[in-house]
């Protein structure tokens, strides 16, 4: 029998920095208070409730967990919430307050939504397009990087050209 070496060593410790973030979300002030490194997708739908933030797939690629931040449409699942002090953060839940939202309207009027997983954040990425190109045309459209699996592509450029008065 061979006597098998063994690794002793200090026991593996682990830590991370709670830190207090004020966060105002959907006109709403909250404070976030947990690890600084928390991506802003996970603290929207596991501290905040706001669950029409979607996970798709962890890596910025797909723009399910699209939200405006400062207006702009952001990739939740990458922005450590640490970041977010003083910033203004729209998930789908703040879009339309008591009616809705001219795009949204038009999502309807055009029938965009099949499955509708990635709805919220292509309405918020096309509510961002519309704020910075009124009048966008389709290649203003197509640059517009979210996925639909379900391929409404053409009902959602319609639905984004309707919106914007085309």
């Amino acid at each position: 029998m061979h006597d098998q070496p063994t690794r002793a060593g200090p026991a593996l410790e682990v830590s991370f920095e709670i830190m207090a973030v004020q966060l105002t979300i959907n006109g709403t002030e909250r404070t976030f208070d947990g690890d600084p490194g928390t991506p802003l997708l996970w603290y929207l739908r596991d501290h905040a409730g706001l669950t029409g933030t979607k996970f798709g797939c962890g890596a910025g690629f797909c723009g399910a967990c699209t939200v405006l931040l400062d207006g702009r449409a952001a990739r939740s699942c990458l922005i450590p919430v640490s970041t977010l002090a003083g910033r203004k953060i729209t998930t789908i839940e703040g879009v339309g307050g008591n009616g809705l939202n001219p795009v949204q309207r038009a999502w309807i009027e055009e029938e965009v939504a099949q499955c509708g997983y990635c709805q919220p954040g292509q309405i918020l990425a096309a509510m961002d397009l519309i704020a910075r190109i009124p009048k966008p045309t389709r290649a203003d459209i197509d640059t517009i990087t979210n996925l639909c699996r379900c391929g409404t592509y053409d009902r959602i450029r319609k639905a984004i050209l309707r919106a914007s008065g085309q």
